[in-house]
């Protein structure tokens, strides 16, 4: 069974973790390759996020429905399971994985969804990515990281897996 991990992740100051270099759903997302050898894809938006939490906050906002990336995936057929992770901006995953995710086919594929997050949970993103990944057998239970633990939520993970 071939696996890809479709994932948004943001470095720079994050909520309750301060500056970052390395984004909390990319550390999450690393294990799950290490665990699973998954391939991996990056979301990225076409545009950068600000810095400062805050604004970046407010960014966010500003793209859902509308949110540009660098580059799109146009064919998952290789792949059997897809995991789709994103921390949770304003109750779900950030606009650019929307983007991202748009268009795909997901017909008889299993998606596991993951999230990271201070205190939201996993939001509403799984009933989010059952709406949009049509045709597929999306896991409802979902995994839901606190970000300020991602370094160490690699055993978490692999029980999750």
């Amino acid at each position: 069974m071939k696996a890809l991990i479709i994932y948004f992740s943001r470095a720079d100051e994050n909520y309750a973790v301060g500056y970052i270099n390395k984004g909390n759903t990319e550390i999450v997302a690393e294990f799950v390759q290490e665990l699973t050898g998954a391939d991996m894809f990056k979301v990225e938006p076409d545009v950068p996020y600000a810095a400062d939490y805050k604004t970046c906050i407010e960014e966010a906002k500003q793209r859902i429905g509308n949110a540009p990336i660098k580059e799109k995936l146009t064919d998952i057929s290789a792949y059997d399971t897809v995991y789709i992770m994103s921390p949770i901006y304003w109750g779900t995953y950030a606009p650019e994985v929307e983007t991202a995710l748009t268009g795909l086919d997901f017909s008889g594929k299993t998606v596991k969804v993951i999230s990271t997050h201070e205190g939201s949970g996993l939001g509403r993103m799984v009933s989010d990515v059952k709406k949009i990944c049509k045709g597929a057998e999306v896991d409802g239970k979902g995994l839901a990281i606190v970000g300020s633990k991602a370094k160490a939520s690699k055993n978490i993970v692999a029980e999750w897996l």
